[in-house]
């Protein structure tokens, strides 16, 4: 087994079914937690130094900490919509409680500055983005990041694949902080973490991460629901989806960079793969929401 792919169960804690922190993973900054609660069960979180969100993955909850309670609706899985959320800065004392059960996500980011306080982020301002297009089409529900959410060190986003397609692609990597010939940034240091969940019991997917000369990684993972993957450095993708299985994943990022910035390269051998997109139309399964609406 890769160390930098966690099967489901494999890193569980306590409360937890999956349990990342920078120390676990190796680095400075990004974690990440998955918490069930039962019907009517509550659990006690404390923040520290990190910065964290609480997004259902499926089920509602109360989170109650100074500047709330948030009461979030949530979702039935992570395929019928975006949710609602709430955010804990550093140093908070939350409980979150569920009267009918479910499953919560917890990102953290590690980080020195504060002073941002504990907040709603509701449903209808998350936004939904149409990616790519063809056997590369996705849609990426954006909740933490740059311009649309404000946050210290923490990026957050769901990419929600249809079977037989690829995301993460082309092959990109954001694992130094580089500028351009003018001196503007191109591309920005961070840590990542893809957690997996896939539609139908026994679905899954492919995950590839793979390095360069001077930093060599090499990770081609079959993942299913609840695994996840550890993205240190190095070009990631793609993300495939087998057919006849839809695939989700939580990205989570996090950096050492005083500027919450996500700023990606993509693989030279492949970039040029994004110019093929403007003559394919972008799959009509897309968006998930609209079609578990129809």
């Amino acid at each position: 087994m890769s160390k930098y792919h966690l099967p489901k169960g494999a890193s569980a804690d306590g409360a937890y079914d999956l349990a990342i922190t920078p120390e676990s993973a190796g680095w400075g900054h990004s974690g990440l937690r998955i918490l069930t609660l039962g019907p009517g069960e509550a659990h006690s979180l404390s923040t520290a130094d990190s910065e964290i969100l609480v997004l259902p993955l499926n089920g509602g909850c109360t989170v109650t900490v100074e500047g709330g309670p948030f009461s979030l609706h949530g979702r039935s899985d992570v395929f019928a919509s975006a949710t609602d959320f709430a955010y804990l800065p550093p140093a908070s004392e939350a409980l979150i409680s569920s009267a009918a059960g479910g499953t919560f996500a917890l990102p953290s980011a590690r980080t020195e500055q504060g002073g941002l306080s504990a907040r709603y982020g509701p449903k209808e301002a998350v936004p939904v983005e149409l990616r790519g297009a063809g056997a590369c089409s996705r849609q990426v529900n954006n909740y933490c990041l740059p311009g649309t959410f404000d946050a210290d060190q923490l990026l957050v986003c769901e990419v929600l694949t249809p079977g037989g397609n690829w995301s993460s692609y082309p092959p990109h990597k954001h694992d130094e902080a580089r500028v351009g010939a003018d001196g503007s940034p191109v591309e920005s240091e961070l840590e990542e973490i893809y957690y997996f969940e896939v539609r139908g019991e026994h679905g899954f997917g492919y995950q590839r991460v793979y390095g360069t000369p001077d930093r060599p990684i090499e990770v081609f993972a079959e993942v299913r629901s609840g695994d996840a993957v550890l993205i240190p450095h190095g070009w990631h993708g793609p993300s495939i989806a087998a057919p006849g299985y839809d695939l989700y994943y939580l990205n989570v990022m996090a950096g050492p960079g005083q500027d919450r910035a996500w700023l990606i390269c993509d693989d030279p051998a492949h970039g040029w793969v994004r110019t093929t997109w403007e003559s394919q139309d972008v799959d009509d399964r897309l968006p998930f929401d609209a079609k578990e609406t129809d």
